[in-house]
């Protein structure tokens, strides 16, 4: 099974930052059954990724539940993440769909909670690297300071 790296950069880090999101409508209202309802919710929650510089690596939307793997960078926090997500995409769907507005008149098409579940590397790799630090750390690094301190 071969693995996809999704290391990004900013101008001071570099991430990986996945997580495995799910939401669903309010009450748990089944609203997403017909196909063109589900290809334009895809298409909205496509286009607002896009212009928050959000990557999604899966999308899949259910009958009453969407799940959405996407990569964030740093400098934004999940839940305002989710918010823009869900507070557009609720907004773009009640407008282009009149029959949606009778179920949340008021507020967001989606429920409030959601689900949230980080994705990385493998738990076992990063518990042996910290196990193994102190051998690590004894392997000779170049110091900036070493001509400083060297008589």
């Amino acid at each position: 099974m071969s693995r996809t790296r999704y290391i990004k950069k900013l101008s001071h880090c570099y991430y990986e930052c996945k997580y495995h999101i799910v939401f669903t409508p309010k009450y748990r209202g089944k609203i997403l059954v017909q196909d063109h309802v589900k290809s334009e919710v895809k298409r909205i929650i496509k286009l607002i990724c896009n212009w928050k510089g959000y990557e999604i690596l899966e999308l899949n939307i259910q009958d009453d539940h969407i799940h959405l793997i996407i990569i964030i960078p740093p400098t934004n926090s999940l839940s305002y993440v989710i918010s823009i997500i869900k507070g557009k995409s609720s907004a773009w769907i009640k407008k282009s769909n009149k029959k949606y507005k009778g179920l949340a008149d008021r507020g967001s098409l989606w429920a409030r909670g959601y689900f949230v579940s980080t994705i990385g590397i493998d738990e076992i790799i990063i518990r042996r690297y910290v196990k193994h630090q102190e051998k690590h750390n004894q392997t000779p690094q170049p110091s900036l300071w070493s001509k400083f301190t060297s008589s």
